[in-house]
């Protein structure tokens, strides 16, 4: 049986994720800072097949809260197997590109809080000798992008921590897994112009992620097309990138 933690519990991949282990009878503990949303993912999840459901509340922002809440969950499922961090926003770039604290508070919940988090995951992972930490990262991380360069810098350095995190982690056993979805239809890009082919459903994310996790995978294009999209992308010459408007 296997016992997760999933940060960012109530978001539509999380919860994706969820319902795909609790049919596996797994036993689940969500974090989030939204109660309402959490215990309605806790419940559905409680009248599928998971062994266990528990929540916590979680300002992912207040770094002191991290600890308690990992206690939290070791004394409400035992020893985890599994660590998913999935909690995020969508930073409006036009407001960030004029507003500094809102830059900073962009590149602190969707960076400084995950490195932070990963950080104490890390090395009580360490310390037990197996287990794998899964950690959503955005495709925006490949490369600066003008329509979103505060959320794909946050996202390119927790893309990078976790390069390093699974090369120091690899001896001990335990697995690091970079997710870097595309375009997603979920509540975070609802009113978003995007590029109807290219938007995967929650499902197929979460899907693609828990199959990922169970092959011991290092990195994860979600969907698959993503990869080739983002090689080109990542290959086009600075001179031409900057005029491009992707």
């Amino acid at each position: 049986m296997t016992n997760i933690l999933i940060v960012g519990g109530s978001s539509a991949i999380a919860a994706a994720c969820a319902r795909h282990w609790a049919d596996e009878g797994a036993r689940l503990f969500l974090a989030g800072r939204q109660a309402v949303r959490l215990e309605a993912v806790a419940q559905d999840l409680r009248v599928r097949s998971a062994s266990q459901v528990g929540t916590y509340l979680l300002d992912v922002n207040d770094h002191h809260q991290h600890a308690a809440m990992l206690d939290a969950c070791r004394e409400a499922i035992g020893p985890i197997d599994v660590v998913l961090i999935a909690h995020g926003t969508l930073s409006d770039q036009a407001v960030c590109e004029h507003d500094v604290d809102a830059t900073v508070r962009e590149l602190s919940t969707n960076a400084v809080s995950t490195i932070a988090l990963l950080t104490l995951v890390a090395s009580a992972f360490e310390t037990q000798k197996h287990g794998t930490i899964a950690v959503i990262s955005s495709v925006a991380g490949d490369r600066g992008r003008a329509s979103n360069y505060v959320y794909g810098a946050a996202k390119a350095a927790v893309t990078t921590f976790c390069e390093g995190l699974r090369a120091r982690l690899f001896k001990s056993g335990v697995r690091v897994l970079t997710i870097k979805p595309g375009f997603v239809a979920t509540p975070m890009t609802a009113g978003l112009s995007l590029p109807g082919p290219l938007v995967a459903s929650p499902e197929r994310v979460a899907s693609d992620i828990v199959r990922a996790i169970a092959q011991g995978r290092d990195s994860l294009y979600t969907p698959w097309f993503w990869s080739g999209i983002m090689l080109v992308i990542r290959s086009l010459p600075g001179f031409v990138f900057k005029r491009v408007s992707l």
